[in-house]
């Protein structure tokens, strides 16, 4: 699974001080099969606007804007709309390392295969 999808889910509430630094955290992983859902929810500052623009400069960003349900219920609504074949959250106010994706994705493999390896030995 070398061309894997990862989706990014990313609840976002008023927090226009830090999306789009975090959101560029993201945009700039090393590993770049990536879906980014921003889940607006409800916010009443700039975060709306902002998730647009963002969402208009690439192409991989993906923005649901929603009334305030809380952040277990924005994140429940990108996994709806979700199409990687992994999945990963990051909160809008966080900034990831540039290459935490490549690193999570190469354990998911590498586990995935050492998984693998113990089910054939048990038949």
């Amino acid at each position: 699974m070398n061309n894997a999808t990862i989706s990014i889910i990313v609840p976002v509430y008023n927090i226009e001080k830090y999306l789009e630094k975090s959101v560029e955290s993201l945009v700039n992983q090393t590993y770049k099969n990536l879906e980014i859902i921003l889940i607006d929810d409800g916010s009443t500052d700039n975060s709306p606007q902002i998730c647009d623009s963002l969402a208009k400069k690439d192409s991989r960003i993906k923005v649901i804007h929603q009334p305030n349900k809380g952040v277990s219920a924005a994140r429940n609504a990108g996994l709806r709309i979700a199409c990687g074949d992994y999945i990963g959250f990051c909160d809008g106010d966080d900034t990831a390392d540039e290459d935490m994706f490549q690193f999570l994705y190469d354990i998911a493999v590498s586990d995935n295969e050492i998984g693998r390896a113990s089910c054939r030995e048990r038949v």
